[in-house]
């Protein structure tokens, strides 16, 4: 298969690993997720087609790890004591998926160990993969909660290269004897014909394998793009099916300052209707983080 530039250099730069530093001076905000990103790592191995980092990271999706570990601890830890008696929440996967590389940074393991410790702290991250046995029997105090993105067949087909959703449920059940608080993240969630069907086919399947009575926390992001993802995702995946479509969206700026397109408003009432619905008769103990 003949490749332009662009998609040679993507394919190329996913199969890179940089070292490097944090040099900045603040943690960006993470709403609503969290109250600020680690800034850990950035780039993810995957290749999902419709992934949001294609706005900020689609010519150079490289993986970049920060080595200077015990400095973002300090200003993490900076801003907690900042903060007391307030709770400081940080986001670990803003950037990446963290868990895709532990096996060779024991970046989470080490943020785990430390974030045990503090008063008034909590970690999260999300993840598509299932590598969880290096974070079973480290003391984490439930204090980092670990969040699994699930999705529907007509969503998950946009997905390369990271495990499949079985394996992803199957890591879950493990990290929930281990003691952590779980979540799950449905994102993108796409409003397509039978999309009713498919994400019922979801949870009877999320039902199999995670008791109703857990208070699972759940996270819905709706499909949303900028102009420059869009650019990109077309350029790097010619033949995509990821739907763009104008007549379903409305414009919206975001927390960054820059435009996306989200649906209307129809669409995101029915949508979070029908996902509230669902998942308070499956699990009466969950609890609905937000909807966006």
């Amino acid at each position: 298969m003949f490749l332009d530039t662009f998609e040679k250099n993507f394919y190329l730069a996913k199969s890179i690993l940089v070292v490097g530093v944090w040099t900045g001076s603040k943690f960006q905000p993470c709403r609503p997720s969290a109250d600020y990103q680690l800034p850990l790592l950035t780039g993810c191995p995957g290749m999902c087609e419709y992934c949001y980092l294609h706005t900020n990271l689609g010519r150079r999706p490289y993986i970049k790890v920060n080595v200077n570990v015990d400095d973002i601890f300090d200003r993490m830890k900076k801003y907690v004591w900042e903060r007391l008696p307030k709770e400081t929440s940080f986001e670990g996967s803003a950037t990446s998926d963290p868990l895709a590389s532990e096996s060779w940074t024991g970046l989470l393991s080490r943020t785990i160990k430390v974030i045990a410790t503090l008063d008034k702290a909590r970690f999260r991250f999300v993840t598509k993969f299932s590598s969880v046995e290096n974070l079973l029997d480290i003391e984490h105090n439930g204090k980092t909660e670990i969040r699994f993105s699930i999705n529907c067949r007509y969503v998950l087909k946009f997905e390369r290269r990271v495990p499949g959703l079985f394996k992803r449920l199957e890591a879950a059940k493990k990290v929930i004897s281990a003691g952590y608080p779980v979540g799950f993240l449905i994102a993108p969630i796409m409003y397509f014909a039978g999309w009713k069907e498919e994400y019922d086919e979801l949870f009877t399947v999320l039902k199999k394998y995670i008791p109703g009575d857990i208070p699972v926390k759940f996270e819905l992001i709706t499909h949303r793009y900028t102009s420059r993802a869009q650019k990109n995702i077309q350029e790097i995946y010619p033949e995509t099916r990821v739907p763009f479509e104008q007549d379903k969206r409305k414009f919206k700026f975001g927390q960054f300052g820059y435009g996306k397109y989200v649906y209307v408003d129809d669409i995101m009432a029915e949508l979070k209707e029908y996902f509230e619905m669902k998942i308070y008769r499956a699990f009466p103990g969950a609890s609905v983080a937000y909807f966006v």
